[in-house]
């Protein structure tokens, strides 16, 4: 069975990732992209769908040992894992290097005390754990082949097979240090290669060490906030500037439930929130590197925007079930491909415009079509903002007049207004103006509950939303209007779990809520850094970082967090790791900053 998902580390290359046990199995890779098929399933199944183990020697049928220490090296990405065993301590450093070519996965064994005996278990299986290679020697080395792909293992290890794994045995002492490198490969290709893993990790601490120097954050919260900006480094595919909202596909929000869904794409949301975060923390580059992507994504249709697109702009991500893969923790289905991708999501041309806006005020060079691509997007919204939609959480059931998505179409339009009255765009301002009146005037008369204080999840609806929190964020209300403050208290008494983290909106057990789907989900991570950020912007500062720090200390300990925290089983649930979290964290730690609530 695979570890607790707050027991994985992250390691990545900035186009695929893979995640490390405390044991030191490989349960999940995907080669050679994020959105590949993966050669280690095992997260979402069993063994037998694939994994790499490498650690101390036990017992055939004893469970493998855990690390005893475990940390990033520095700033970086490479993972250092530590046995203490009773023949002495070994470490284990796992990365992948930063690519050009083919993609590596590194593990380099290095002996600390004593003569210890370890093993590296290798069981490659292809497509989700599905199909069995044709594992050979070429020229000295070992390649699994099994269709358009190949994949090659490379160590001066003594290397053998049994029962469809390749296993090396062999014992380590002071001094020692032994490499294993797997290389993908098209199968029709020339080997990749061979491995030069010492100067590979070099060349990648330089890397980190190099990119985290630009940071401009320097503050209380420098550690959270420097592991947050890893982090969505790592989830950006470096060829194209897409970045994923996560790793992984079908981790489940509800542990043996059915809300799995596959997030190894670019969401347009995600992407715009993750610019927001590295644009006021110095990453430029990044933000002119999406703002290309973004480009070519919508191309000459933005009519036709999608809220979600593949990491090289692809449009079709049909969704689809594996169902020879039991799931994690037996929740099922697993799902490939995502049905959202053609939903209409209201609220994604304000976040867009929103970071269009952002790239423009922080001194990102003009690009001519971007500003004809926010008005392109206003004049859609003039057109549909009226229309209801499926949400910021993507509802499978109907469509509402979700208040949220009304909201940031107001923030399309107001942040269209500033870039015509700056001088770097041509517009119909007074009608825009008009237009920006008219949608503020419509949601705060049809979307505020004047009984209760507070505004509503959709038009006509008794419902409450965690996305109602952005209200302030957006400056679409001060802070200190009574709406506000009663709509953040109303969300405090009726989404509040007994932790005090907040949930999306309610669900309904056994029966399908507003959302469409049965079952229950955590605590969603980002609407609870959300609180934490109202609770600062109208004067409950105190409050706002106790719950902060509170959040902190769900992270595991590599600073990782998934997408949401179940307060019943009191652990980290949905896919890991999550953009969505770890950029509002980054937020609340920039205003909690800048306001001096912080302790210490």
């Amino acid at each position: 069975m695979a570890g607790r998902i707050e027991d994985y580390a992250l390691i990545g290359d900035m186009q695929t990732a893979a995640l490390v046990c405390r044991d030191g199995t490989v349960d999940w890779l995907c080669l050679p992209r994020f959105d590949s098929h993966a050669i280690f399933a095992g997260l979402l199944g069993t063994e037998e769908h694939g994994f790499w183990r490498l650690g101390p020697a036990h017992a055939a049928d004893a469970k493998p040992p855990t690390a005893a220490r475990r940390s990033y090296r520095g700033d970086s990405l490479i993972l250092e894992s530590e046995w203490d065993t009773p023949r002495g301590t070994v470490r284990v450093t796992d990365f992948m290097p930063p690519r050009d070519g083919a993609p590596q996965l590194i593990r380099i064994v290095e002996g600390v005390t004593g003569r210890v005996p370890m093993r590296s278990a290798l069981r490659m299986r292809f497509s989700y754990g599905r199909v069995v290679p044709w594992v050979h020697r070429h020229e000295g080395r070992t390649v699994a082949v099994a269709g358009p792909d190949s994949v090659w293992f490379d160590t001066e290890a003594e290397t053998y097979g049994k029962s469809l794994t390749t296993y090396a045995d062999f014992t380590v002492a002071p001094g020692d240090r032994i490499a294993f490198t797997i290389s993908w490969q098209p199968s029709h290709k020339e080997p990749p290669p061979l491995p030069e893993p010492e100067a590979s990790l070099d060349a990648t601490e330089d890397f980190w060490r190099e990119w985290v120097e630009h940071c401009t954050y320097h503050g209380p919260y420098r550690e959270a906030v420097i592991r947050s900006l890893i982090t969505l480094k790592a989830l950006t595919y470096a060829p194209t500037g897409g970045i994923v909202a996560a790793p992984t596909t079908s981790l489940p929000e509800d542990i043996g439930g059915v809300r799995n869904w596959d997030y190894r794409y670019t969401w347009l949301r995600d992407a715009a929130i993750t610019l927001s975060s590295l644009l006021r923390t110095g990453y430029r580059e990044e933000a002119r590197a999406w703002r290309e992507w973004l480009l070519r994504a919508v191309a000459g249709d933005p009519e036709n925007l999608q809220i979600m697109y593949g990491l090289a702009g692809e449009r079709e991500l049909g969704e689809a079930e594996l169902d020879w893969l039991p799931g994690y923790e037996h929740s099922a289905p697993v799902r490939v491909g995502n049905g959202a991708a053609h939903q209409l999501q209201l609220d994604v041309y304000g976040e867009v415009t929103e970071a269009l806006h952002l790239a423009h005020m922080t001194g990102l060079a003009r690009h001519d079509y971007a500003s004809l691509l926010q008005l392109k997007l206003i004049r859609y919204l003039e057109d549909h903002w009226q229309e209801p939609d499926e949400g910021i959480w993507e509802v499978r059931g109907p469509r509402r007049h979700f208040v949220h998505s009304k909201v940031m179409a107001w923030v399309a339009v107001d942040r269209t207004i500033k870039l015509i009255e700056s001088g770097d765009a041509d517009g119909p301002l007074e009608r825009w103006k008009e237009l920006r009146d008219d949608i503020h005037r419509d949601v705060c008369e049809k979307g505020y509950d004047k009984e209760r204080n507070t505004f509503t999840q959709s038009y006509g609806s008794q419902e409450l939303d965690a996305s109602l929190l952005l209200i302030p964020q957006m400056g679409f209300l001060p802070p200190d209007d009574k709406r506000v403050i009663g709509t953040i208290e109303a969300i405090q008494r009726e989404l509040s779990t007994s932790d005090g983290f907040i949930l999306r909106y309610p669900t309904e057990g056994d029966h399908a809520g507003v959302d469409g789907l049965p079952g229950d989900e955590g605590a969603f991570l980002a609407c609870s850094f959300w609180m934490a950020d109202d609770l600062a912007m109208i004067g409950r500062v105190d409050e706002a970082r106790k719950l902060f720090e509170k959040l902190l200390a769900l992270r595991n300990d590599l600073g990782l967090l998934a997408e949401e925290w179940d307060p019943r089983l009191q652990r980290q649930v949905g896919n890991f790791p999550q953009a969505f979290s770890h950029v509002p964290l980054i937020d609340t730690a920039l205003r909690l900053t800048a306001s001096g609530a912080y302790g210490g």
